[in-house]
């Protein structure tokens, strides 16, 4: 009975440290880009100018965390209105079908001193993939404005667009299949 009552005990105090901490993006002090190559011998780069993500996490260097994306298609920007305007269509993104692209991590492992590897399952084009992708945190420190803990991420990798179906009739020597992400985010405690 006794090693019982310890083991709740003890069972209890570990929940109470490992408490759950949500963090959202700082909207002003994030981005969402990607780049991909133009007939082979220049990159276009853009960015969705509309998303939130959201960090859930008990661990301070971030190592359990758990991130969701939500990213609004027709924000697309690649600062020319007729690109623009093509990514929209049903040629590529089709966002008056597909207005979601949406990302929840299933798994981050180690791979190097503050740097993980991101997996998830993204969905883009009505099409969901679990991809990996490279995760760097940057650290945590307060922010002098807020006065809040803020904490820094920086996400990298490489996609195909034929695996989502976009742009299916449009030839790779004109637009690369492979996409390059590249994501930088500041995080504050949500609530605060």
């Amino acid at each position: 009975m006794k090693k019982l009552f310890f083991a709740v005990i003890f069972f209890v105090s570990a929940s109470s440290f490992a408490q759950t901490t949500t963090w959202k993006n700082d909207k002003m002090h994030s981005k969402l880009r990607f780049t991909v190559t133009h007939l082979l011998v220049s990159d276009v780069d853009g960015l969705f100018k509309i998303f939130d993500v959201t960090i859930t996490t008990t661990k301070p260097d971030f190592s359990d965390a758990v991130f969701e994306l939500s990213a609004d298609a027709a924000s697309i920007n690649t600062e020319v209105d007729m690109r623009d305007n093509d990514l929209k269509s049903a040629n590529f993104f089709d966002v008056a079908t597909y207005p979601k692209i949406t990302f929840k991590s299933t798994s981050i492992k180690p791979d190097g001193q503050n740097k993980y590897k991101l997996t998830g399952n993204l969905t883009l084009h009505g099409v969901t993939k679990s991809v990996t992708m490279d995760l760097w945190y940057r650290g945590t420190t307060e922010n002098p404005m807020s006065k809040q803990k803020d904490a820094g991420f920086k996400l990298t990798g490489i996609l195909k667009r034929s695996d989502f179906k976009i742009g299916a009739n449009m030839p790779t020597a004109v637009v690369s299949d492979e996409v390059e992400i590249k994501a930088d985010g500041e995080f504050g405690p949500a609530g605060q």
